[in-house]
């Protein structure tokens, strides 16, 4: 793709406008939806969704890339948890959802682990800040003492849209959630950062440690 990675472009070069940014994030979440839910047979779970794993074409028009660890579910396996939904840890570390670490084996996979990367990578878009070993902290810190400012600060564009910032910071809170069962659906976020449906206030901090923090570049 002619602009590279979402990696590269948002921490390489000059801080990209905070339009660029919703867009290239909504769709992102298009993307994932349509892998999730929209495939007339089959269903799509990424399992290594990360900046580097997203193209920008001309228009900076998001593309879900590397499909390697993928893994593709008959529409009858999607709603059982037969072995054939089990799987060894697949994903980038400070991507990779808490529950992938439960068990010593394997783990039912689910769409969740990629909501949960999504929202990983979705404040990363916010905030133009690479997944290192405090951003989710920073984040959430922000978040809670309704200082979002500092998250986007010299970002006049953001500021501006500071309701919108919130808006994306909350979406992005609630896909980190600790419980899979409580993280949105890929149509539910869509839903959200497009305005449409009306984002809570999450309900408990993100799940976040050791196994969650990343130095990628």
């Amino acid at each position: 793709m002619s602009n590279g990675t979402l990696a590269s472009f948002l921490f390489r070069g000059p801080k990209p406008s905070w339009n660029q940014r919703t867009r290239i994030a909504i769709g992102i979440a298009r993307g994932l939806f349509y892998l999730h839910e929209d495939c007339s047979t089959t269903q799509i779970i990424h399992c290594d969704i990360k900046p580097q794993n997203v193209l920008l074409d001309d228009c900076h028009n998001a593309r879900i890339s590397d499909f390697g660890m993928a893994k593709i579910l008959g529409l009858s396996q999607t709603h059982n948890s037969s072995s054939s939904n089990k799987t060894s840890i697949r994903g980038t570390k400070g991507y990779i959802a808490p529950e992938w670490f439960r068990s010593s084996s394997s783990t039912t996979i689910t769409t969740k682990v990629d909501v949960y990367s999504y929202g990983v990578m979705l404040l990363e878009i916010v905030s133009c800040r690479r997944n290192e070993i405090d951003l989710v902290d920073l984040v959430y810190e922000c978040y809670n003492n309704e200082r979002l400012e500092d998250l986007v600060e010299n970002d006049i564009e953001a500021m501006d849209e500071i309701e919108m910032v919130e808006r994306f910071v909350k979406v992005g809170l609630w896909c980190l959630n600790e419980d899979p069962s409580k993280r949105p659906s890929m149509k539910m976020v869509l839903l959200m950062l497009e305005g449409i449906v009306v984002v809570s206030s999450p309900s408990t901090s993100p799940a976040y440690s050791s196994y969650s923090s990343s130095s990628n570049t």
